[in-house]
């Protein structure tokens, strides 16, 4: 749980990152040069290339988390504030819950579901109030990365059970970056010109926020029931809204203290909660 807790983490600095370190108006370029150099750094350590169906499930799933999930991220961190991109992508704790359920046939222990829903509620008091103006392009971005992004999670589980997780992480990130590319070259043309603090950002989403934190989230996935992996993705939402605070000056009183504690108590029932074993179909 700890190691899986370093992915959302990771992913709820790269709001404010995005939002004040790298360019605007490059969403696909901007998935691309996060994401493809990431993968290829994985791959020189996991060593293994795709083979037989896995060709077309790591493009499938790389669209799912990599590719259109980064890119709707870019857009909704350029578009919203960091509290309402966060928060907005929160419910992808409930998402995972139900769709393990559906897919993988993890029926959810009670308190896991008490678990996310109490998160969920306690990253919505935070938002309060004033979160930032809600550009509507911006939040369907962030329901559509949400929703993206948890389908390609639990069919991960379910296909990808004899697939090291950072195997799995070099495959998705580089197919996920080869379905983006052609777009980024057809709609936005050259790569936008990187400054200093482009670069620094790059750098940091690249090795922290995208090699590391999908491995972790893939180890995750390979090991906790999805319900479980859901309440920790919560943490996602917190440092976001936290780094909004801390670095973005963003709104921080008694509602945002009572989400906090919210959330911590519902991240601590969700992953404290004694799961029966996952059941795996193939």
């Amino acid at each position: 749980m700890l190691i899986t807790a370093i992915a959302p983490i990771a992913w709820g600095s790269t709001y404010f990152v995005t939002r004040h370190l790298l360019p605007p108006d490059a969403a696909l370029w901007g998935a691309v040069i996060r994401c493809l150099p990431a993968g290829l750094i994985v791959l020189l350590v996991a060593r293994r290339l795709p083979t037989g169906v896995w060709w077309w499930r790591s493009l499938v799933l790389g669209a799912l988390t990599v590719g259109g999930l980064n890119v709707l991220v870019y857009i909704a961190a350029q578009r919203l504030a960091t509290s309402l991109a966060a928060t907005i992508m929160s419910a992808s704790a409930g998402a995972l819950l139900v769709l393990s359920w559906i897919i993988l046939g993890q029926r959810p222990a009670l308190r896991a579901v008490a678990g996310a829903l109490l998160g969920i509620l306690g990253v919505v008091v935070m938002l309060q109030p004033g979160g930032g103006a809600a550009d509507v392009w911006g939040v369907v971005a962030s329901i559509v990365a949400m929703l993206s992004s948890s389908l390609g999670f639990v069919l991960t589980r379910r296909w990808g059970a004899d697939i090291p997780p950072l195997t799995m992480t070099a495959w998705q990130l580089i197919a996920g970056s080869l379905v983006v590319l052609p777009f980024a070259i057809a709609v936005e043309g050259a790569p936008p010109a990187l400054d200093g603090p482009a670069l620094l950002g790059f750098a940091y989403v690249i090795v922290i926020a995208t090699a590391v934190a999908y491995a972790a989230w893939f180890t995750g996935l390979a090991r906790l029931p999805g319900a479980v992996v859901g309440v920790i993705g919560l943490l996602n939402p917190v440092t976001g809204v936290l780094l909004g605070v801390w670095l973005g000056h963003e709104p921080f009183g008694p509602a945002q203290l009572l989400g906090l504690a919210l959330v911590v108590v519902g991240v601590l029932a969700g992953v404290l909660t004694r799961s029966a074993p996952a059941t795996h179909r193939r």
